[in-house]
């Protein structure tokens, strides 16, 4: 039985591995992680017990709080589970997946008449230190976030976007949401990520950003006040500094 070790087990003890990496780094993220350690080390009591030492008594209690724990922790934990699906969902190949069963030849030239005016009002504002943050909803909906906010239901405007972010406007310090190729609100209210990680020269507007991209598959354009620069937060990740043409190259590979 020692010695009864294939390819099949191999894959077992890799795929487990990876499961327990990306769940460590989905609580460490959520600052949960104390709690991640606590729910491991419970788990190895239990097969210690009901495995190793067979104590059937033990063994049979703890079987049943494993069977109640797995409700909590699925109570306990919703919003990162939903995050791990999105992220799931929205990773970069399976989208690529679920692109060959929508092709549509119009959809290049719907693309561009949804960036075009969004990249136009970014460099904009970037010229003039105009501070702004644009979220653009994907596979998430973003109900919640767009209820925080003014609902406009708008189609998308170059001037529309700079007028809602002009530095006197009553909306310009929230973030807007496009969803369906439309303006749907502004002034909206966005989680703001705690990662340690994030540059203390980067402002509120970046950990908004970061927050959304954390909790969900948006992309998130941020426009500094202090320094115009452009910045996309997406998956968890910044993008810094971009130039119009690096915008607009990932606004089309994303959307």
């Amino acid at each position: 039985m020692l010695f009864n070790f294939g390819i099949k087990d191999i894959i077992d003890i890799v795929l487990v591995a990876l499961m327990l990496y990306y769940l460590y780094r989905l609580m460490k993220e959520s600052r949960s992680l104390n709690v991640f350690i606590g729910i491991m080390f419970f788990i190895l009591v239990w097969l210690l017990v009901s495995q190793v030492f067979e104590m059937r008594l033990l063994g049979g209690i703890l079987d049943k709080l494993i069977s109640v724990g797995m409700i909590a922790l699925i109570i306990l934990f919703q919003e990162e589970i939903r995050k791990f699906l999105y992220t799931l969902g929205a990773h970069q190949r399976v989208r690529s997946f679920m692109r060959l069963f929508s092709l549509n030849d119009n959809k290049a030239k719907e693309d561009k008449e949804t960036i075009i005016p969004i990249v136009m009002a970014c460099m904009s504002m970037s010229r003039n230190k105009v501070g702004a943050l644009i979220v653009i909803e994907r596979g998430a909906p973003l109900d919640d976030i767009v209820d925080t906010g003014d609902k406009i239901d708008a189609k998308i405007n170059q001037r529309l976007i700079e007028n809602i972010f002009f530095k006197n406007s009553p909306l310009h310090d929230g973030a807007m949401i496009i969803s369906k190729k439309r303006i749907k609100a502004a002034g909206c209210i966005l989680p703001v990520s705690h990662n340690q990680d994030i540059p203390r020269s980067l402002g509120l507007r970046h950990r908004a950003a970061m927050g959304i991209s954390q909790s969900s598959d948006a992309i998130a354009v941020i426009v500094s006040e202090e320094t115009g620069h452009i910045s996309v937060a997406i998956r968890g990740q910044f993008k810094l500094r971009l130039s119009a043409e690096e915008l607009e190259s990932i606004l089309t590979e994303e959307s």
